[in-house]
Formats: structure tokens, sequence, C-alpha cells
């Protein structure tokens, strides 16, 4: 981790030192509407590299999220990304999204197309945003029915624009098929419910955590394989 992290500070720094040259790279600034006709193509990947806070408050539709300024969890999700699929970068005004589109270059990303400007650019050039619907957030007191409410209940912690929550959907999808009538499936939305992860010492996602009779018994973080999940579960 600890060369990971040496290796990240490496290449940001680098970054800002060969903004110029990354610039005159094919593809690698685009206009709002350059920006827009790229990333409705088949297989492109968008990421949103502002703060959940920001995220939250509004976003491009389909995008997911890693905020550069935190390093630890940029790396983790951005490593769920196919090297080989675009990836379309942005963030508020261009400066996160430049140096984050070069160390995604680095990294061995094919092809990072940076949006010029960021979504200040976006905004003025009158394309549009999403705004996300403000949802209650789930209590306590509905949380234990949910876990009481099957012998066996797996509860899921992630979120649609979450990398490796979105690398491990079809993993958890095909998994749970197999599963029907043996255990029940809660899903809880780390991006509405953030008091409810911090009650429950729930530090990033994807997070599982197993109740059996209301009772936890195991739990464990990150992208699992079926078999993965049949030794969480068997605790």
């Amino acid at each position: 981790m600890k060369k990971d992290m040496k290796r990240f500070l490496y290449i940001a720094l680098l970054s800002v030192l060969t903004s110029c040259n990354n610039q005159a790279q094919t593809g690698a600034k685009a206009t709002p509407e350059q920006f827009e006709s790229g990333m409705s193509s088949a297989g492109v990947q968008l990421l949103d590299v502002r703060t959940a806070q920001e995220f939250n408050a509004y976003r491009l539709e389909g995008a997911l999220q890693a905020d550069w300024n935190d390093p630890a969890q940029f790396m983790d999700r951005t490593r769920y990304l196919d090297k080989n699929r675009p990836v379309y970068v942005y963030c508020l005004s261009g400066s996160r999204s430049s140096a984050a589109a070069s160390y995604l270059r680095e990294s061995g990303f094919t092809k990072v197309v940076d949006l010029n400007g960021g979504l200040v650019a976006w905004k003025r050039a009158g394309k549009q945003v999403l705004t996300a619907e403000k949802k209650p957030e789930t209590s306590m007191e509905t949380y234990q029915q949910m876990i009481r409410s099957g012998p066996v209940v797996l509860v899921d912690y992630g979120a649609e624009w979450c990398p490796p929550c979105k690398k491990m959907e079809p993993v958890l999808k095909a998994w749970m098929e197999e599963k029907k009538g043996v255990v029940k499936l809660v899903q809880i939305d780390g991006g509405t419910d953030a008091q409810l992860m911090k009650l429950n010492r729930v530090e990033a996602m994807p997070t599982f955590i197993v109740y059996k009779n209301g009772k936890e018994t195991a739990r464990r973080q990150g992208v699992m394989t079926k078999e993965e999940l049949e030794l969480l579960i068997s605790r």
C-alpha cells in the first residue's frame, strides 16, 4: 500500500509538471460538445473525480465516482475500471480531472479523455446535469427489522456510482440466483445512508455483512468471487 501511495504521489506531481504535454495527446482534452458526444458511445466509463458531497449535489448521468483528493479511495476504486475501455473524466473546473487523467494514463489506461474546464464549462455550454433526489435515510430501527427478516441475511453496502460495486454486481446477482430461498439480500445505498454506515462501522464500499437470526456473523469489504461469498456466508 505504501508503495502504491508513493507511486500515486509521484504521478500526481508529474502530472502537474507535464500537463501541457498531456494536453497535446490525441483526445486528451475535450470541449463540452466533444465530451458529450464521446461519453455516450458504447463501452465508455464516465468518471467523476470530485468529492462525494459534490457528486451527491449534482453530476453527469451514468457517472462513477472516485475522489481524486482521497488517494486511497481513488486508487482502490479506479483499479476496478477496465484499462482497455475509454475513460471520460471530469471535475468542477478541470484541475483535478487533468491530474487524474494523467495518473490513469500512466497507470496503463489506453484512452483517457478529460473535460476541459470541467462542469463549469459544461453548464456554461448549456449542458444538463443530474440533480440527485434527496432520499430519506434508513433508520436503525428499520435496519434492525431488515436484518431479522430471514434466518440468513446478507447486507450489501454499495452504490450504483461505485466502481467496485459495479464490478461486483453480476457476481452477486448470479450467486443470489443460486441462493433463492436460502439467503435474503438487503441492499443499503451508501450514498444515502451515510449515518447508517457510520453506526455499523462500514468504511468503504462494497462491504458485505452476514446476519444469522439477527446477529452479525461475518463481514468483508471489496469485490469477491461466488466461492468467496459462499465461504463468507458459511461462517
